[in-house]
């Protein structure tokens, strides 16, 4: 989910003693006690992330309360990075100590806990009412035996847009207003004709492919069932999210960019279009990609309703060599205090309710959003999020269908071409 710009466990005995060096204190504090090694040895903790998620201060931080601990960073582009810890788990080797998973391809990996440190053992079980009972649920095993993951942050959506291309297009900029005009996606697609209509060579939205997700994530069952059954091919929801993107294409909405790549990246900056769908990490990458369009953006709210588009877990390859200290670090990580950090410095949005009340989330707007109540906004879109079941391949799948959409785009296939080869794709897929 994210550019490399911004964003982006002991015996049973043990574990209380072991929760109680961590949670017995303060958790805005990193404990100086658990320094090091089991042995006392000086080592480095490797982190694998795709995307920058604000970590940086808070490694410094932590170094400094715990001697002998060094912190080693390791950022890869999105893809890449799942592609190399799927294939890195599969070898036995190769892993950092701690990698991030992106909610979308956590399923594949809560499939074989097998292969990561079981956290459940390490502390992690007296500290289930810390997230969102979704949040908790999705590292889970199928059978509840082992957590593979601690959550970071949640993606709640919302739609930002350019103020500046709407009041060109004669369309309101006040964000109450603009979240009028769209409370369905059929509405949000006869916006953005009407926005087409008096464009200049912009574009209503970056890519079709987010807009079909984001559409699929606010729905109750998404591309799979619970029984981990593929329901793409007879979906009504898929189908309706497939044609109504197809229609948005057809009507030349799409600036026809392909999600994280430079093109993309460059697009922010040079304003060639003018939604883009919003959960909270998103702001990061807008602010960092065209720093100098400060006050030209804003934050309205999505169409269709509530939905949660990315967000992370902290996992620890059974390869890792020192589980108990990099459970240390993930588990103050992804402390409430932490995460509020992480949130004012990046917009990564916390996955811990208990901010959900806290006046320096809820109060927190951006100047660069003119000056939307971001902490409000975001809270609500957190709060109001229904779980949805994230099957085994979820990433691999909307990645193929995104795809497919993109041949739309290019004019490579026409829509039944590129309809009958996703459901080609997802056959060998499985």
């Amino acid at each position: 989910m994210r550019a490399i710009h911004t964003r982006r466990f002991l015996a049973a005995g043990l574990a209380a003693g072991l929760f109680c060096l961590t949670a017995c204190s303060s958790s805005d504090e990193p404990d100086a006690a658990s320094n090091a090694g089991s042995d006392g040895e000086a080592i480095t903790l490797t982190i694998g992330l795709f995307g920058d998620f604000g970590f940086e201060p808070l490694y410094a931080e932590y170094e400094a309360a715990h001697p002998g601990i060094t912190i080693e960073e390791r950022i890869a582009e999105f893809s890449d990075h799942h592609t190399n810890l799927t294939q890195r788990l599969a070898t036995g080797s190769g892993t950092a100590d701690i990698e991030a998973v992106e909610v979308g391809f956590i399923s594949q990996f809560t499939a074989t806990p097998d292969r990561f440190h079981n956290l459940l053992d390490l502390g992690a079980d007296q500290l289930e009412d810390r997230w969102l009972d979704w949040k908790w649920q999705q590292a889970l095993a199928r059978d509840d035996s082992a957590l593979i993951g601690l959550g970071t942050d949640v993606g709640g959506m919302a739609m930002c847009y350019r103020t500046d291309l709407f009041n060109e297009a004669g369309l309101p900029t006040d964000r109450d207003e603009v979240s009028q005009l769209w409370p369905t996606w059929e509405d949000y697609v006869a916006t953005g004709q009407e926005f087409m209509a008096a464009a200049d060579g912009k574009y209503f939205f970056e890519s079709s492919g987010n807009m079909f997700r984001a559409m699929i994530e606010q729905a109750p069952v998404g591309v799979y069932d619970s029984d981990d059954n593929l329901i793409v091919a007879t979906s009504d929801h898929v189908k309706h999210a497939w044609d109504l993107a197809v229609e948005a294409i057809e009507a030349g909405m799409s600036n026809q960019l392909t999600a994280w790549t430079p093109e993309w990246t460059a697009a922010f900056g040079q304003g060639t279009f003018a939604t883009i769908i919003c959960p909270a990490w998103m702001t990061a990458y807008i602010e960092g990609s065209a720093p100098d369009a400060e006050g030209l953006w804003d934050v309205a709210s999505v169409p269709g309703g509530a939905g949660n588009m990315g967000g992370a877990h902290l996992v620890l390859p059974a390869q890792g060599e020192n589980p108990e200290a990099a459970y240390d670090l993930i588990e103050w990580l992804t402390a409430p205090e932490q995460q509020l950090k992480v949130f004012q410095e990046t917009g990564n949005f916390p996955s811990t309710p208990e901010l959900y009340d806290d006046e320096e989330l809820t109060q927190f707007s951006k100047e660069y959003f003119n000056d939307a109540p971001i902490g409000q906004i975001f809270t609500e879109a957190a709060q109001l999020v229904q779980p949805q079941y994230q099957g085994p391949l979820q990433g691999d799948v909307l990645t193929i269908i995104g795809q497919g959409l993109g041949r739309i785009e290019e004019g490579a296939q026409t829509p039944d071409e590129a309809w009958t080869q996703v459901l080609s794709d997802l056959e060998s897929l499985a």
